[in-house]
C-alpha cells in the first residue's frame, strides 16, 4: 500500500486526510500534526508526542514525512554554500545558501538567503541561462520546495532569515505548488518567515502575475526583465514572443494596484546588446511605472554549456559601460542595487551542478563544468 505524503499538504487538507484515512474527526488532531510538521520540522510520527498512541500507529502505516538527500554541497570561500539534492525518482536539483557580509551587534549575520527551486530543469530556454539547457524534467511538489529550506537548515545549523523563488526553474509555470509552499511558509502559525522577507522570481507570465496579486500573500515579486525592447528580448528569453514587455508591464501595474508591493526588475548587462544610454532611459520610464527598484547583474559566461546562436555571443559588458549605465539611472532617480557575486569558486550558477552530473564524471572520475560562474543574489 502506497502512504500518504503529508509534508506539503494545508491544515485543511491534513483535515482532510484524518477524516478519510485515519478515521479520525478531531480537527485539533490535525492542527497537532500541522505544528508537528512545519513549526517543529517533525521527520518522523514518533516525535509527535502528544498524539494518542492508535493515532500514532496509524500515521506510521498510512502517511509518510518526505526528506531530500544531500547528494553534493560545495563551499565558497565566501561563505556561499551550494547543495545538490537527490529526489526520490532519481533527478536532480539544486538550492544554494548565500549569506550576508552584515553582521549585527553580536557580530552575527544579519541576513541567510536561501534560493530555492521549484522545477526540475526548466522550459523557458533563456539563452544566458545554464538551467534552460536542461530542459524541464517536471515540477517539484509542494514538500520538495519545503524541503529545500527544512534540509538545509538541519544539515547548516542556520536559520534562514530570507527566501528567493529565483532557482531552477520558472516559478509561474509550478503555480499551485509555488503558492501552496508560500502559504505554508508564511504562515504565521509556522513562524518560518515574514512575507517581506520572500520573493518570488519570474520571467514575466502576466495571466500568473495577475492571478498572484490577487492571493493575498504579500511576499515580493521580481521581474527577469534584462531587455528595454521586445526585439532583444524575444532572442534572450523566447518567452518575450508570447509575453511581450507591455503585457508584462500590465501585469506588474494590477500587480502594485493591489498589494501595493514595490516591485523588483532584474537586469543582467550585456556587452553592446542592452548597456547603451537609450537602454538606460527606456529602463528608467519601465522602473518608474510603479515604485521599483532595479538590481542591475554583472554577466558570467555560461560557456560550460557549449551555447550556440546569440547565446554563444554573449559577453559581460565592460567597467566603463557598467558604470555610466548605474550613473545614468541613478541620475533619472531610480532605485538601484548591484548584485554582488557570491560563490564563483563553486559553481554556483543555477543549473550548474545538476547540468555537470547529467553530462557525468570527466577523466578524473570529478562531476565538474569546465568554466566556474555566478550566482548573485541582492
Amino acid at each position: 500500500m502506497q502512504k500518504t505524503e503529508l509534508l506539503g499538504l494545508s491544515l485543511e487538507e491534513l483535515k482532510v486526510v484524518l477524516a478519510e484515512k485515519l478515521e479520525s474527526n478531531q480537527s485539533y488532531r490535525a492542527k497537532q500534526i500541522y505544528t508537528w510538521l512545519y513549526a517543529k520540522r517533525a521527520t518522523s510520527f514518533r516525535q509527535m508526542t502528544n498524539l494518542p498512541k492508535e493515532l500514532l500507529d496509524k500515521l506510521v502505516a498510512k502517511c509518510s514525512i518526505g526528506r531530500l538527500k544531500i547528494a553534493h554541497e560545495s563551499t565558497s570561500v565566501d561563505g556561499t554554500k551550494k547543495f545538490l539534492f537527490h529526489l526520490q525518482d532519481g533527478l536532480s536539483i539544486e538550492t544554494v545558501l548565500i549569506p550576508s557580509e552584515m553582521r549585527n551587534e553580536q557580530g552575527e549575520l544579519r541576513r541567510r538567503t536561501l534560493c530555492v527551486s521549484t522545477q526540475v530543469g526548466c522550459p523557458l530556454d533563456c539563452k544566458f541561462c545554464a538551467t534552460g539547457t536542461l530542459k524541464l524534467k517536471r515540477n517539484l511538489t509542494t514538500a520538495e520546495i519545503l524541503l529545500q529550506i527544512f534540509e538545509v537548515e538541519r544539515h547548516t545549523g542556520e536559520t534562514i532569515t530570507n527566501l528567493v523563488y529565483m532557482g531552477m526553474g520558472e516559478p509561474m509555470l509550478n503555480y499551485e505548488n509555488v503558492v501552496a509552499s508560500l502559504r505554508i511558509i508564511t504562515d504565521p502559525e509556522v513562524n518560518l518567515l515574514n512575507k517581506r522577507r520572500v520573493t518570488v522570481s519570474t520571467s514575466g507570465l502576466p495571466e500568473a502575475i495577475r492571478r498572484f496579486a490577487h492571493e493575498g500573500l504579500h511576499v515580493k515579486l521580481a521581474i527577469s526583465l534584462h531587455a528595454t525592447t521586445d526585439d532583444l528580448r524575444t532572442q534572450l528569453m523566447p518567452i518575450n514572443k508570447r509575453y511581450p514587455i507591455a503585457d508584462i508591464l500590465s501585469s506588474v501595474d494590477e500587480f502594485y494596484r493591489e498589494t501595493k508591493i514595490p516591485i523588483t526588475y532584474e537586469y543582467i548587462l550585456f556587452e553592446g546588446l542592452n548597456d547603451s544610454l537609450a537602454d538606460a532611459k527606456r529602463l528608467s520610464r519601465i522602473a518608474k511605472r510603479v515604485p521599483s527598484k532595479v538590481n542591475v547583474i554583472p554577466f558570467h559566461p555560461i560557456d560550460f554549456t557549449h551555447p550556440t546562436g546569440i547565446a554563444a555571443t554573449l559577453k559581460p559588458t565592460t567597467e566603463e559601460a557598467f558604470d555610466q549605465f548605474l550613473a545614468t539611472l541613478k541620475s533619472l532617480g531610480v532605485l538601484v542595487m548591484v548584485r554582488t557575486s557570491s560563490g564563483k569558486d563553486i559553481e554556483a550558477a543555477c543549473g550548474q551542478l545538476a547540468l555537470a552530473e547529467a553530462m557525468g564524471p570527466g577523466d578524473d572520475g570529478v562531476v565538474s563544468p569546465t568554466v566556474p560562474t555566478l550566482i548573485s543574489i541582492a
